[in-house]
């Protein structure tokens, strides 16, 4: 058999509204990326919503739209993909990596709490694999901390505080207390890509919610503005009959969503809760057959918060790091594909540059060096979970020490 890792899940729904697009004569941002930004915002309960061409797009327009510049600084995880860190530096700003609480995949809040001070604009906290961050623990960091707040725009002003600019790339459909994720944050930023669970090839999308005294009309033009290298009119809009004048009111960005990607994600969307059931059952199946084995896997599923079920993320005890490529590697002569998320960023080349040591990360370091993500995507049979169990069960009850396990895994 082969497995792969994380394939597209693409239906003839998907095949048909794309052609639908391509037929349509209109394929570059256009009403179906409208469509697509109303739908996602009534899916999450966000008050606006922008399609862009990536997660880090968003992301780094959050930060432009918040005015973070050069002399800020802004926090996020050393547990995390480098898109979450290097749109800090996209602006000019200082990225502070803190790490991760102990046999926990969230960033250590006391660590956060302490690295706020008069430079802090913005805390980028990380749904990992899908599972949402305390966003209550959050707030409650930037609201205490607010009196070392210095805003420095009319955003920040409004804000009072640290915006808090969740990292959803991996989360579209968790909820936290029964609040969807790209509902929580100040802004949020979802991807697209074709690993995720909902995909538009490329893509992201960046939603909010309402503040007061800000007009989210006006934070939907802002983005687009970024997007479309300052120009005061979209495609669509100078398609009407003698609106072809338009003005460039900065020096700006190119990162729109077309509408082939759109149609993309509009026929994804319409099969989504399905496919979050699916994963549900996967994640369930691989808990019941590893945890007795002393593997440990990210709390998915508990009575605080329902995850997205992105990445079966899962430890191994007793091992490091020549034993887990050994792991994977043996799984792939089996003909399954493996992964490992993440390796931390201040043991990557760029982020030493900028000074971190991973040795300041022992718990980010203590996680990565015996994690396997195993493959989770919806379509898996169940002739295929069942191999993956079998083959990664029998490799597994070869190592020694494998019944010691961990104690207080979130």
């Amino acid at each position: 058999m082969r497995i792969e890792f994380s394939p597209p899940d693409i239906s003839e729904l998907e095949i048909e509204e794309v052609s639908a697009a391509l037929w349509s004569g209109w394929i570059t941002t256009g009403p179906r990326v409208k469509e697509l930004e109303k739908k996602l915002a009534a899916y999450v309960g966000a008050d606006g919503c922008v399609c862009l061409n990536s997660q880090t797009a968003c992301a780094e327009m959050a930060l432009r739209l918040l005015g973070v510049g050069p002399g800020d600084e802004v926090i996020t995880s050393a547990y995390t993909y480098t898109a979450s860190a290097s749109v800090i530096c996209h602006v000019g700003a200082k990225p502070i990596l803190v790490d991760i609480q102990r046999d926990s995949l969230e960033m250590d809040y006391e660590q956060v709490a302490a690295a706020i001070n008069g430079r802090t604009k913005a805390i980028i906290p990380v749904d990992v694999g899908g599972v949402p961050c305390d966003y209550e623990e959050l707030f409650s960091l930037v609201k205490e901390k607010s009196y070392l707040f210095n805003p420095s725009s009319e955003l920040q002003e409004a804000l009072g505080r640290a915006a808090i600019l969740a990292d959803t790339a991996h989360s579209l459909g968790a909820s936290w207390r029964g609040q969807m994720t790209g509902s929580m944050g100040d802004f949020s930023s979802f991807s697209f890509h074709a690993v995720k669970n909902l995909t538009t090839a490329e893509g992201g999308a960046l939603t909010w919610r309402s503040l007061p005294g800000v007009d989210n009309e006006e934070l939907y033009h802002q983005v687009q503005l970024y997007s479309l290298h300052g120009q005061s009119k979209d495609a669509l809009a100078k398609t009407k009959l003698g609106a072809w004048e338009y003005d460039i009111l900065g020096p700006w960005y190119k990162c729109n969503m077309t509408d082939i990607m759109a149609a993309l994600g509009l026929a994804q969307l319409k099969r989504y809760e399905g496919m979050l059931r699916r994963r549900r059952e996967l994640i369930e199946r691989y808990d019941a057959a590893f945890r007795p084995l002393g593997v440990q896997s990210l709390p998915h599923y508990t009575g605080e918060h329902r995850s997205s079920g992105h990445l079966y993320i899962c430890r191994v005890p007793g091992i490091g790091p020549e034993q887990r490529s050994g792991i994977i590697e043996k799984m792939a002569e089996r003909g399954i594909a493996c992964n490992v998320h993440y390796k931390p960023l201040p043991m990557m080349t760029a982020y030493k540059a900028l000074g971190y040591d991973i040795a300041d990360f022992p718990n980010a370091y203590d996680y990565f060096k015996n994690e396997i993500t195993l493959p989770l995507h919806t379509r898996l049979t169940d002739e295929d979970v069942e191999y993956v169990i079998e083959q990664f069960a029998e490799i597994i009850k070869t190592l020694p020490n494998i019944s010691g396990g961990y104690s207080g895994l979130k």
